[in-house]
């Protein structure tokens, strides 16, 4: 038995890894009771990842202590194939669980705990894939990459970004798609609309500026936005074709007879691929400050966060027409967003494709069915001998 293939016995089993990786509270969140480090995932990952021969780098995300990135490259090469997935997961509500989220327990030939298909899951069966080559002269690197923050902030994948890592040719973020190629999906806006006028009796409207009513001109241009934007855009790979603007929630004002001073509306877009998000929020801007300057109200617009531009690979890229090959599926799109778009910027031809399916992911009782665990190393296999050896 070769030294490799010793070092490879050293490391566990995917129930044994999962058991470890789900009992690691690693939840990120804006709410800062809620957040937590993802530094103990990364480094269980490294402890495993480390005896198959993978060189292990683990990068701290700038400005967010205890957030960690981690790149673990096997060979060397100037392609090479990224099996990317998050180590976080979203907040839960123990009172609706009927099991403990972070003790992995089998049912119904199921595993649930939190983050079992959401995607902690994913990494266990890259890592077994990854087990067979070893001890194998590969052409190009295989990398396995861990990103933080991906269900809050994305800074994970903006600062791997900004650090022009990992290089490579190819990628596949698992996150659960019931092993379908996912080659597109809309991008996710979250947009912050304030007014400030003056209070005043409301027996004498010339007494004040009413926020409420620049707001109500303000909810007109936004609706005549979306329709014209509905109009002009549109891809029928999508189960919604157009791209949608959600008018979530408003308030204003505090009593019925004074002049409303402040109102604020918070709304998303979901835009299409080739939908720019920077022209979009100047177009909104450009609509709605002559309602401001109209009405002498002051104005403030705003993401409440940075967004996740929209993503999309051509239909007849390599990757897409190998996992349509090896899934049996035809590569489709969905509505989620995911860290595609920060992917393709490092020159990365990216598909989103792994086991679980999505209408598990952010519920109580999250699961991963067994039955998707050997179809995922299978095809994972299967990748990794197309585009490393």
């Amino acid at each position: 038995m070769s030294e490799s293939t010793n070092k490879a016995d050293v490391v566990p089993g995917i129930r044994e890894m999962l058991t470890r990786l789900i009992a690691l509270p690693s939840i990120s969140s804006a709410t800062p009771d809620w957040d937590h480090s993802n530094e103990a995932v990364v480094r269980t990952l490294a402890e495993w990842l480390e005896p198959l021969g993978f060189s292990v780098e683990l990068m701290e995300v700038p400005g967010m202590p205890g957030k960690f990135n981690m790149i673990a490259t096997l060979g060397s090469g100037p392609g090479g194939l990224v099996l990317s997935g998050h180590t976080d997961t979203v907040p839960f509500d123990d009172k609706r669980w009927q099991s403990d989220p972070f003790t992995l327990t089998e049912r119904d030939d199921r595993w649930y705990g939190l983050g079992t298909c959401d995607m902690k899951g994913f990494f266990p069966l890259a890592i077994e894939a990854a087990r067979e080559f070893a001890d194998k002269n590969l052409k190009q690197p295989l990398i396995i990459l861990a990103t933080a923050d991906e269900e809050s902030s994305m800074n994970g994948a903006r600062a791997l970004a900004e650090a022009g890592r990992p290089q490579a040719r190819y990628a596949v973020i698992g996150e659960p798609t019931n092993l379908r190629p996912v080659r597109m999906h809309k991008g996710i806006m979250m947009e912050r609309l304030a007014f400030e006028g003056q209070s005043g009796h409301s027996s004498d409207p010339s007494l004040g500026r009413n926020a409420l009513e620049g707001m109500h001109e303000a909810l007109g241009e936004l609706l005549s936005l979306r329709s014209f934007w509905q109009e002009k855009y549109r891809n029928p790979n999508f189960r919604v074709e157009v791209p949608t603007m959600n008018l979530g929630c408003i308030h204003g004002g505090d009593n019925p007879n004074r002049i409303c001073a402040n109102c604020e509306l918070h709304f998303d877009l979901r835009p299409l691929p080739g939908m720019d998000m920077a022209s979009l929020r100047q177009t909104i801007l450009d609509k709605l400050q002559p309602v401001a300057e109209r009405r002498e109200l002051s104005m403030v617009f705003e993401p409440l966060f940075d967004g996740v531009p929209p993503f999309e690979t051509p239909a007849d890229a390599q990757l897409v027409r190998a996992c349509e090959k090896l899934t049996g599926h035809t590569a489709h799109a969905v509505a989620f967003a995911t860290e595609a778009p920060w992917l393709q910027k490092l020159g990365l031809e990216t598909l989103v494709m792994g086991p679980g399916s999505i209408d598990q992911a952010h519920q109580p009782d999250e699961f991963l069915e067994l039955s998707q665990l050997d179809p995922t190393v299978r095809i994972l296999n299967g990748l990794i001998k197309q585009f490393c050896l």
